[in-house]
């Protein structure tokens, strides 16, 4: 029998928004280190992943364990993406215990993502009724730093890996430790192997996994943030915890390109193996579920990941230009009568200025997310009729005037309804109320 979902019994991440809204230091970088994992067979099997700062000396807030990972789960979930991080093979984060008995983390995909539970969190009923969720879940567990105590057979029973540290386990208990261990299920990870007798030594002792300097040390990656403003997350979190309808939180992303960016990473993360093209917003919304939209909300206000770059004058171009491509639709003979084809264009006009905000080739962008043939075609060929859309509505915005209003007219278009769309997009209000 399946468990019943526990989360209103463990602890909310705790986002303290007063703090938040003060203005936050930009590193303009996702940034997130990746160290292997390696089988007896010196074969990369998994990864482990870790914070990394772009700060020389980042605040006390910012090094705390649960801020760390809060920063190293967006950054993979939305930043980089699982497909690019991780590929085909599995990744691990470590948990201190508020995230761990926070429902923010399953947020994560379990089927690719493992929880490295910290060692001063192992001991109490309630971790322990919470890995229980967890593997329920489908989510594999690993024991970090781990000291044999035999008081904590149930934990190693449900365990995946238990890692011990090499630097730190004592020379004479490390045998009779493994050991012990051998009796449960568990698959066991020597840490911190940095040497060719230290591997040697664990081989022989049976050990399953292996990771440390002997092997490779953590490499970082590195990919320019495409982030969203500060002001458009609380704005989500305080529209989700008043359960806003999903017309009002697809306002919030469309006055922001960025975002709607990253949410597309989102669910293309967390929703491994999809089949659907996504469409639109509200399309990536309902697939993603309000739920998961909080947990990311949350995990990205605290890992203090945001910064605002709406001064940025390509940000407000892309939010003019796919409020004009919208209001374009709404004009058009043959459109107008489909539904969603004011949001596809609005989606196009707002991811076709990123390649230039953010210097990512526009076939990077589209190849990383999971749209509709009619979007990526658009983007990418100037293709089909919302790529017709985006090259008229290119024509209008470099003031050629004359031939984007000839190309709009024989779409059917008149002169007046273009003029009057033109006023319409040109107004912030317009595009983010």
């Amino acid at each position: 029998m399946r468990l019943r979902s526990q989360s209103q019994k463990y602890l909310p991440l705790t986002v303290d928004v007063s703090l938040l809204e003060k203005e936050m230091p930009e590193s303009g970088k996702f940034l997130i280190g990746r160290q292997p994992i390696m089988n007896r067979n010196s074969q990369i099997v998994a990864y482990e992943l870790l914070f990394r700062s772009a700060e020389a000396q980042p605040s006390a807030r910012q090094k705390t364990s649960s801020h760390a990972t809060a920063s190293v789960i967006v950054n993979a979930l939305s930043g980089f993406g699982m497909q690019q991080i991780l590929g085909d093979r599995q990744g691990f984060v470590n948990v201190d215990c508020n995230l761990f008995m926070s429902d923010a983390i399953e947020i994560l995909p379990p089927e690719q993502i493992g929880l490295d539970l910290a060692d001063s969190c192992v001991d109490t009923p309630e971790v322990v009724t919470r890995c229980r969720y967890l593997k329920e879940r489908g989510f594999s567990l690993a024991l970090d730093n781990h000291e044999y105590l035999p008081e904590l057979a149930e934990l190693y029973d449900m365990a995946d890996i238990v890692k011990i540290d090499m630097f730190r386990t004592p020379a004479g208990s490390l045998t009779p430790w493994v050991k012990q261990l051998r009796r449960h299920p568990a698959k066991l990870l020597a840490e911190k192997v940095d040497s060719s007798e230290t591997f040697s030594k664990c081989q022989s002792l049976g050990f399953d996994y292996y990771q440390g300097y002997f092997f490779a040390r953590p490499a970082v990656m590195e990919k320019r943030q495409m982030d969203g403003s500060h002001a458009a997350l609380l704005q989500l979190l305080r529209l989700l915890l008043a359960d806003a309808t999903v017309g009002e939180l697809d306002r919030v992303f469309r006055g922001s390109p960025a975002l709607t960016y990253r949410l597309l990473k989102l669910v293309n993360s967390v929703a491994l193996g999809m089949r659907e093209k996504i469409r639109d917003v509200r399309h990536a919304l309902s697939i993603l579920g309000r739920q998961q939209l909080k947990r990311w909300v949350q995990l990205s206000l605290f890992s203090a990941d945001s910064t605002d770059a709406q001064d940025n004058p390509l940000l407000e171009l892309a939010s003019s230009r796919a409020a004009f491509m919208e209001h374009l639709v709404f004009q058009h003979p043959t459109l107008c009568k489909q539904y969603g084809a004011s949001d596809q264009a609005f989606m196009v006009g707002i991811l076709s200025l990123l390649d230039s905000i953010y210097q990512v080739s526009i076939e990077e962008i589209v190849t990383e997310l999971n749209l509709s043939d009619e979007v990526r075609l658009a983007l990418v060929h100037r293709q089909g009729v919302y790529g017709r859309l985006l090259e008229l509505t290119l024509m209008m915005e470099r003031l050629e005037v004359g031939g984007g209003a000839a190309g709009l007219q024989e779409m059917g278009i008149s002169l007046d309804r273009i003029i009057e769309t033109q006023i319409k997009s040109l107004s912030r209000r317009e595009v983010i109320e």
